[in-house]
């Protein structure tokens, strides 16, 4: 009894050690439709575990940009709602915000922010999230599909009736790509779209 309470012990405290690192992904995948490979920079950044590569981010090299936002909460105010932030690739398996499995394949990244009806209490301190959607289906650049396009699309890619969804924030990170943890699991991911600087959190979701 008291060896597998020992074998149990340093399992928990392996898992809570758990380190990733982020290393050049290369150019943006062949499968991407041509114009929006064009818009991202040219070498990704993947994010490698304890078990191998966890996923493969490539950024716009501008950011999309708009009128400022008068939303509460908002960390990234000039992003327009639905626009292109980049793609992501799961070589394996991969894990959205909420715990929602989702498949192998590249999905795009657009922006949005989570609604203030009471549902979304404690998930972020700001509002400002990626949605995924099945790049095979996503191909316009420019389009910035509304609040209820966008969630459909992302559907495809959960497969369940809530969206597929990464948490973004500002970043005043000396170093982009460069990854870094918070709290006990979470792991973000500080990148930059031209010059504006964000963060993406790319391994951890909410125990809420």
């Amino acid at each position: 009894m008291m060896r597998k309470l020992v074998v149990s012990l340093l399992l928990g405290a392996s898992l809570g050690f758990a380190q990733y690192k982020v290393e050049p992904a290369g150019p943006p995948p062949s499968e991407l439709d041509a114009a929006v490979a064009a818009a991202l920079q040219k070498d990704g950044a993947r994010i490698v575990g304890p078990s191998g590569p966890v996923c493969e981010v490539w950024f716009r090299s501008t950011a999309p940009s708009g009128p400022k936002s008068q939303e509460a909460n908002v960390a990234l105010p000039t992003i327009p709602h639905g626009a292109l932030l980049g793609v992501i690739r799961y070589p394996a398996r991969g894990e959205d915000r909420r715990g929602q499995m989702l498949k192998p394949g590249v999905y795009t990244l657009r922006y949005s922010l989570y609604p203030t009806n009471g549902e979304h209490v404690g998930i972020a301190p700001q509002r400002d999230f990626a949605i995924l959607a099945p790049a095979a289906t996503d191909k316009d650049v420019n389009a910035t599909p509304s609040y209820d396009q966008l969630m459909e699309m992302s559907r495809a890619a959960s497969g369940t009736p809530h969206p597929a969804t990464l948490e973004l924030s500002s970043s005043s990170a000396a170093t982009a790509p460069s990854l870094e943890k918070s709290g006990e699991k979470d792991w973000f991911l500080h990148g930059k779209m031209g010059d504006l600087p964000f963060s993406i959190l790319l391994v951890g979701r909410f125990e809420g």
